[in-house]
């Protein structure tokens, strides 16, 4: 039987899955949730036809056969979240699902979503409840959980516009990490074969302001107690996806651009975007232009690898375009599909 890669689209208008069947042309295979804004949704390779769904409004949905018929687990069942800006499925244990909330919330489903305990400790530091975001449409939110990939106990959740808060009993108490970074957490990265290594994606704001030292990137060698700026050779001080190979830790992509969005539009260099690579643990960065240098106007929100075959590689461009790489970022080509705007986040997987 031939194998067929799926590709998930989550966007502003619903989740969209794209298959290809050996190295045949991508089809647009369904195109679900029609209506909804997905932050994020989390597949696992071991399950490639279940995705988990988060809902900018309706909480948590699952679908069991590759995006085609979802289902609300906990629908009729009182404390479940609303608006869900971000969902990770623990490594080890696939019915159990962490959700981070807008506004500022962390809930916790251990039986795949029917029944969520909120865990309302994130609030304990006095910080969260001064976490301001600027935008009027967007309250304050969690929006990263990352696991420990060694010692899952151990917790990480970035809040936009307010650091990261890090547990090492499973969210039962917190501690702030505030110092040396930039404030508003996109993305956060830890090294799986040495977890005293953390990176970071931020919206440059405290850069922008003078505050905070670096610009976009930073990184940790010592599970958060001191950060260095990275990529400092480009000016770009906004930055979003930050992803890491499956198989060599010290190779990392990311995409930034000049100044937040809202600063894109009416510009002539739009985001005036560059998308960049490390090879040695972030040492060093390189932009990668080969094919997709006439994309810099826009912004690529998702980056993604395939990681049965970890040289290829996906980028998605919140204008809905998709790049396909397949010697890890050297050169890419136009998948030939377009999805909604805006493109949230995407996940590769085979079956």
């Amino acid at each position: 039987m031939t194998p067929s890669t799926f590709l998930y689209v989550g966007t502003d208008d619903g989740l969209v899955t794209l298959r290809r069947e050996g190295d045949g042309a991508w089809e647009t295979l369904h195109h679900s949730l029609r209506g909804w804004e997905i932050p994020r949704f989390a597949v696992q390779a071991a399950r490639p036809n279940r995705v988990v769904a988060g809902t900018r409004g309706d909480g948590v949905w699952v679908s069991e056969d590759f995006g085609e018929t979802w289902k609300k687990p906990s629908r009729g069942i009182p404390g479940a979240p609303g608006k869900v800006q971000c969902i990770t499925i623990d490594p080890n244990d696939p019915d159990t699902f962490y959700v981070g909330a807008e506004p500022v919330d962390m809930f916790v489903s251990r039986d795949a979503g029917v029944h969520w305990t909120r865990n309302a400790s994130v609030w304990d530091d006095p910080l969260v409840a001064t976490v301001f975001n600027p935008g009027a449409e967007v309250e304050p939110y969690l929006r990263n959980v990352v696991l420990d990939p060694k010692t899952p106990a151990t917790i990480y959740v970035t809040l936009h516009v307010g650091y990261i808060l890090r547990s090492e009993d499973s969210g039962e108490s917190w501690e702030l990490l505030d110092n040396g970074f930039d404030h508003d957490i996109h993305a956060l990265v830890v090294d799986p074969q040495n977890t005293d290594h953390i990176y970071l994606a931020t919206g440059g704001d405290g850069a922008r302001k003078g505050t905070s030292t670096g610009r976009a990137l930073y990184m940790s060698k010592d599970r958060g107690a001191s950060w260095t700026p990275a990529a400092m050779n480009f000016d770009q001080d906004y930055s979003s996806p930050l992803v890491m190979h499956p198989t060599r830790p010290e190779v990392l992509f990311s995409a930034m651009a000049k100044a937040n969005p809202s600063r894109w539009v009416g510009r002539e260099a739009g985001a005036d975007s560059v998308v960049v690579r490390t090879t040695d643990g972030g040492a060093h960065w390189e932009r990668l232009e080969n094919g997709i240098e006439e994309t810099s106007d826009r912004f690529p929100e998702a980056i993604v690898f395939d990681e049965t075959e970890p040289d290829n590689l996906y980028l998605g461009l919140r204008t809905g375009e998709i790049y396909a790489s397949s010697d890890c970022g050297d050169s890419w080509a136009a998948l030939g599909i377009t999805v909604p705007p805006d493109i949230t986040t995407m996940r590769c997987v085979r079956s």
